[in-house]
Protein backbone atom coordinates (compact mmCIF):
# COMPACT_ATOMS: atom_id res chain seq x y z
CA UNK A 1 0.00 0.00 0.00
CA UNK A 2 2.89 2.02 0.55
CA UNK A 3 4.22 1.64 -2.60
CA UNK A 4 0.98 2.55 -4.56
CA UNK A 5 0.29 5.83 -2.45
CA UNK A 6 4.21 6.46 -3.40
CA UNK A 7 3.21 5.97 -6.98
CA UNK A 8 -0.06 7.90 -6.93
CA UNK A 9 2.23 10.79 -5.14
CA UNK A 10 4.77 10.76 -7.99
CA UNK A 11 2.71 10.75 -10.65
CA UNK A 12 0.13 13.42 -9.49
CA UNK A 13 3.13 15.33 -7.55
CA UNK A 14 4.21 16.67 -10.95
CA UNK A 15 0.56 17.53 -11.98
CA UNK A 16 -0.33 19.49 -9.14
CA UNK A 17 3.34 21.39 -9.11
CA UNK A 18 2.44 22.20 -13.06
CA UNK A 19 -1.47 23.12 -11.54
CA UNK A 20 0.28 25.56 -9.09
CA UNK A 21 2.65 27.36 -11.50
CA UNK A 22 -0.43 27.73 -13.80
CA UNK A 23 -2.42 29.23 -11.21
CA UNK A 24 0.21 31.44 -9.62
CA UNK A 25 0.84 32.65 -13.64
CA UNK A 26 -2.90 33.59 -14.26
CA UNK A 27 -4.17 35.13 -10.94
CA UNK A 28 -3.00 38.72 -11.68
CA UNK A 29 -4.70 38.07 -14.82
CA UNK A 30 -7.61 37.50 -13.71
CA UNK A 31 -7.77 39.81 -11.09
CA UNK A 32 -6.66 42.72 -13.37
CA UNK A 33 -9.36 41.29 -15.97
CA UNK A 34 -11.99 41.35 -12.74
CA UNK A 35 -10.78 45.32 -12.17
CA UNK A 36 -11.72 46.39 -15.58
CA UNK A 37 -15.25 44.51 -15.71
CA UNK A 38 -15.80 46.20 -12.62
CA UNK A 39 -14.33 49.43 -14.18
CA UNK A 40 -16.16 49.27 -17.26
CA UNK A 41 -19.41 48.11 -15.48
CA UNK A 42 -19.16 51.73 -13.61
CA UNK A 43 -18.55 53.51 -16.57
CA UNK A 44 -21.46 51.69 -18.78
CA UNK A 45 -23.73 53.10 -15.08
CA UNK A 46 -22.48 56.27 -15.45
CA UNK A 47 -23.41 56.57 -19.36
CA UNK A 48 -26.68 54.68 -18.77
CA UNK A 49 -27.26 57.41 -15.71
CA UNK A 50 -26.72 60.37 -18.76
CA UNK A 51 -28.62 58.71 -21.04
CA UNK A 52 -31.28 58.79 -18.75
CA UNK A 53 -30.97 62.23 -17.94
CA UNK A 54 -31.21 63.17 -21.70
CA UNK A 55 -34.18 61.43 -22.60
CA UNK A 56 -35.85 62.47 -19.64
CA UNK A 57 -35.26 65.84 -20.57
CA UNK A 58 -36.10 65.51 -23.87
CA UNK A 59 -39.24 63.69 -23.21
CA UNK A 60 -40.23 66.59 -20.72
CA UNK A 61 -39.38 69.17 -23.59
CA UNK A 62 -41.72 67.34 -25.90
CA UNK A 63 -44.53 66.94 -23.80
CA UNK A 64 -44.22 70.76 -23.48
CA UNK A 65 -44.62 70.89 -26.59
CA UNK A 66 -47.03 68.69 -27.71
CA UNK A 67 -48.88 70.53 -24.62
CA UNK A 68 -48.21 73.88 -26.38
CA UNK A 69 -49.17 72.77 -30.02
CA UNK A 70 -52.53 71.61 -28.04
CA UNK A 71 -53.17 74.66 -27.30
CA UNK A 72 -52.41 76.57 -30.18
CA UNK A 73 -54.59 74.01 -32.15
CA UNK A 74 -57.76 74.10 -29.50
CA UNK A 75 -57.50 78.00 -30.09
CA UNK A 76 -57.17 77.98 -33.52
CA UNK A 77 -60.18 75.56 -34.13
CA UNK A 78 -62.58 77.59 -31.80
CA UNK A 79 -61.31 80.12 -33.77
CA UNK A 80 -61.98 78.74 -36.92
CA UNK A 81 -65.78 77.61 -35.43
CA UNK A 82 -66.75 81.47 -34.31
CA UNK A 83 -65.43 82.74 -37.91
CA UNK A 84 -67.93 80.06 -39.11
CA UNK A 85 -70.75 80.50 -36.92
CA UNK A 86 -70.40 84.23 -37.58
CA UNK A 87 -70.15 83.54 -41.50
CA UNK A 88 -73.22 81.53 -41.37
CA UNK A 89 -75.72 83.94 -39.53
CA UNK A 90 -74.38 86.71 -41.55
CA UNK A 91 -74.61 84.89 -45.04
CA UNK A 92 -77.96 83.10 -44.35
CA UNK A 93 -79.46 85.64 -42.43
CA UNK A 94 -80.06 87.62 -45.65
CA UNK A 95 -80.56 85.24 -48.01
CA UNK A 96 -83.34 83.85 -45.62
CA UNK A 97 -85.30 87.57 -45.54
CA UNK A 98 -84.19 87.29 -49.57
CA UNK A 99 -86.11 84.34 -49.87
CA UNK A 100 -88.68 84.78 -47.64
CA UNK A 101 -89.60 88.69 -49.50
CA UNK A 102 -89.39 86.29 -52.89
CA UNK A 103 -92.13 83.87 -51.56
CA UNK A 104 -93.96 87.18 -50.06
CA UNK A 105 -94.05 88.75 -53.45
CA UNK A 106 -94.50 85.06 -55.33
CA UNK A 107 -97.87 85.07 -52.97
CA UNK A 108 -98.90 88.21 -53.46
CA UNK A 109 -99.09 87.66 -57.54
CA UNK A 110 -100.46 84.51 -56.80
CA UNK A 111 -103.10 86.48 -54.59
CA UNK A 112 -103.69 89.09 -58.15
CA UNK A 113 -104.23 86.49 -60.56
CA UNK A 114 -106.37 84.66 -58.81
CA UNK A 115 -108.41 87.97 -57.96
CA UNK A 116 -108.71 88.90 -61.87
CA UNK A 117 -109.35 85.50 -62.78
CA UNK A 118 -111.78 84.94 -60.53
CA UNK A 119 -114.79 86.01 -61.43
CA UNK A 120 -115.04 84.58 -65.02
CA UNK A 121 -113.91 80.89 -63.14
CA UNK A 122 -116.14 81.57 -59.74
CA UNK A 123 -119.62 81.93 -62.50
CA UNK A 124 -118.04 78.83 -63.67
CA UNK A 125 -117.68 77.04 -60.89
CA UNK A 126 -121.09 78.03 -59.67
CA UNK A 127 -123.22 76.87 -62.18
CA UNK A 128 -121.20 73.77 -62.22
CA UNK A 129 -122.23 73.19 -58.27
CA UNK A 130 -125.71 74.17 -59.41
CA UNK A 131 -125.95 71.49 -62.01
CA UNK A 132 -124.01 68.90 -59.86
CA UNK A 133 -127.10 69.66 -56.95
CA UNK A 134 -129.66 69.07 -59.10
CA UNK A 135 -128.27 65.93 -60.73
CA UNK A 136 -127.91 64.31 -57.22
CA UNK A 137 -131.36 65.62 -56.02
CA UNK A 138 -132.99 63.85 -59.04
CA UNK A 139 -130.99 60.61 -58.96
CA UNK A 140 -132.27 60.47 -55.34
CA UNK A 141 -135.72 60.72 -55.97
CA UNK A 142 -136.15 57.90 -59.00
Amino acid sequence: MNRLVGELHSRVGPILTRVQILLDDTQPKISSMVNDASHIVYLARGQAQKVDRVFTDAADRLRGQLVRADRILAGTLEALEDAGSKFSHSFWRPVQKASALVQGIKVGLDLLRSRRSAPVEMSRANSRKRNSLFSKFFSFQQ
